[in-house]
């Protein structure tokens, strides 16, 4: 049993969680921590950035957080050169977790306020993603964790942007895990539920495929409550950031109801093996 959760631990390796000072990202990189990881966290806001590193580091932690704006690819770029410094390394594990949704009718939403969306929550993951990938090659393993969402699979009325990010992060996801499998780098998606943060504090009645849901505040769960994001999160991302997982990929963990849902792995391997012989045959 020792060896088996010996290889759940994460002693020495550098985590990077981008938005982590509140909500998901910041239990994401409580359970990494608590699993031996060192700690790097951006947020756009340098007082949000120093309340979270005091957290961590109170929590024992070894922490830095930088005020970086994750859109910009030369902001970026001088963050995993900072992450380096800090820590002597580049991130061996990367958490694509910074994220915003915009409920507004398609017909009254304007296409800078859809670019917006679509840059924090897509364009952002392909870019840190771009960032950190050369360090993990170098080393010759790594971990990418995309933050997706019920509506990588689904679509809802008013966030027409929040869903084509999160359904092009899952298509992203699997073509990471495409490109860069052969240099050990496993690449996945977890697709929360609704889950207790700020974002979704007041939620209210919504249709799903256009059936009206029950008010998601009380009914999104057979306990008919949102789950609490420290509870659900801290088994998920270790189980895809530890040397254990090292099978499993390209896959979207959907949490909902304690159930881990495997999303398209079957389809992924059967595609990977359609293009190698493709290779061969050219």
């Amino acid at each position: 049993m020792s060896d088996l959760m010996d290889s759940f631990r994460l002693d020495g390796k550098v985590a990077l969680v981008t938005g982590a000072t509140y909500g998901i990202g910041m239990a994401i990189a409580e359970a990494l921590g608590e699993a031996g990881a060192k700690i790097a966290f951006n947020a756009r806001h340098a007082d949000k950035v120093a309340e979270a590193e005091k957290h961590y580091r109170e929590l024992g932690f070894e922490a830095h957080g930088y005020v970086a704006d994750v859109t910009d690819e030369t902001v970026v770029a001088e963050l995993i050169a900072k992450i380096e410094a800090d820590f002597g390394t580049t991130p061996d594990i990367l958490v694509n977790n910074a994220g915003v949704i915009q409920r507004t009718p398609m017909l009254d939403m304007s296409a800078e306020d859809f670019r917006r969306v679509v840059d924090i929550d897509l364009n952002a993951p392909f870019i840190v993603s771009k960032a950190c990938l050369p360090g993990m090659i170098a080393k010759g393993h790594g971990k990418i964790i995309n933050i997706c969402s019920m509506m990588s699979e689904l679509g809802r009325e008013t966030i027409a942007g929040y869903a084509a990010a999160k359904g092009g992060l899952k298509m992203l996801t699997k073509n990471i895990c495409s490109e860069f499998g052969e240099a050990n780098i496993q690449c996945n998606g977890i697709g929360p539920g609704y889950i207790a943060t700020p974002q979704t504090a007041s939620e209210g009645p919504r249709r799903v495929l256009g059936f009206r849901r029950v008010e998601l505040r009380q009914r999104p769960h057979p306990l008919r409550r949102r789950r609490n994001p420290r509870i659900h999160w801290k088994a998920a991302s270790i189980s895809v950031a530890a040397t254990a997982h090292i099978r499993f990929h390209p896959l979207v963990f959907h949490l909902s109801c304690g159930e881990i849902r495997i999303g398209f792995g079957f389809y992924q391997a059967k595609q990977s093996v359609f293009h190698r012989k493709l290779e061969i045959e050219r």
